[in-house]
């Protein structure tokens, strides 16, 4: 089907927002996608905080971008936007990254103070860079996330439903793209 970038804007090692979106990589996975997935916390901080366009790291990081039909992209929401870490990838990024692509922005945060960050944050970002369409995001409650012993997430049933249902808009988006990118 469609190739799928799945970044993770989290910068921490123990991330929920991480969790989330390698619990969503593998429902895209069943729905026949192929995901890469991309915790950005792993790009050298050197790297991104230098702006070195040329480190190895940032070339592979764009050009999974250029390769990938859509891109799911998550973040922590902190002072109501998206991290820092994103801010700084997404700004080494060529002004079109996303031109054609299908986008799902995803948040994680602790208070619904916070939920329109994806509408008043993130979206702006993800649609001057090209995007050729932004689905509907979805902002979960870090208490809906849990992570148990073993490593592994456990989602509240509410927030599975409504992570469920974005997700697999996105992936039907993903379907249409080439579609509306032709008739374009």
């Amino acid at each position: 089907m469609a190739t799928v970038l799945s970044v993770s804007g989290s910068p921490s090692a123990s991330s929920r927002t991480s969790r989330l979106l390698r619990h969503l990589d593998q429902r895209l996975a069943a729905q026949g996608h192929d995901v890469i997935p991309l915790d950005v916390r792993t790009i050298p901080a050197g790297a991104l905080l230098g702006a070195d366009f040329r480190h190895p790291v940032i070339v592979e990081a764009t050009e999974l971008f250029a390769r990938a039909d859509g891109v799911v992209v998550g973040t922590p929401v902190y002072k109501a936007s998206y991290s820092g870490v994103l801010k700084a990838l997404l700004d080494l990024l060529p002004q079109y990254a996303l031109a054609g692509k299908t986008v799902l922005p995803l948040a994680t945060g602790g208070s619904v103070a916070h939920v329109l960050a994806i509408d008043y944050a993130l979206r702006p970002v993800l649609n001057s860079m090209g995007a050729a369409h932004i689905v509907q995001g979805w902002f979960t409650l870090d208490k809906d996330l849990a992570v148990q012993d073993d490593g592994s997430l456990a989602v509240a049933p509410a927030a599975t439903e409504a992570l469920g249902q974005v997700v697999d808009q996105f992936s039907a988006a993903l379907g249409r793209t080439p579609l509306l990118a032709a008739a374009g």
